[in-house]
């Protein structure tokens, strides 16, 4: 059970990026979902994090009004429209979900189990 990320680049300070997730062989609609990030020499943090319904979402302070997370349930895809990037969003990004069903984990890298290999963003001029 191994998601996959896309979307990552080099994008510009004030830019946009729009990241996905998906998963083959297994739904992500069962699932929490999170993104979280880790930069050069920081330890991994949470970005925003969707619960199984949709119904509830996290967002970190530090994205809080320019990041939000989605889900589309047809295209078993997950998102995250990153907006008004500054250098300081520069890190992998990754999408991850918990181990189980029907787990309600808070949004925080260790009750996270299922991690894709992560998507750099580099935000630069």
């Amino acid at each position: 059970l191994q998601p996959v990320e896309s979307g990552g680049g080099l994008v510009q300070p004030g830019g946009s990026l729009r990241l996905s997730c998906t998963a083959s062989g297994y739904t992500l609609g069962y699932y929490f979902i999170g993104w979280f990030r880790q930069a050069p020499g920081k330890e991994r943090e949470a970005v925003s994090c969707i619960n199984r319904t949709d119904t509830g979402t996290y967002y970190a302070g530090s994205v809080k009004g320019r990041f939000e997370i989605s889900r589309d349930i047809d295209k078993n895809m997950v998102y995250l429209q990153m907006r008004s990037l500054t250098p300081e969003d520069t890190a992998v990004y990754y999408c991850a979900t918990p181990p189980y069903i029907f787990d309600r984990p808070r949004c925080v890298p260790s009750e996270y189990s299922n991690w894709g290999q992560g998507t750099q963003v580099t935000v630069s001029t």
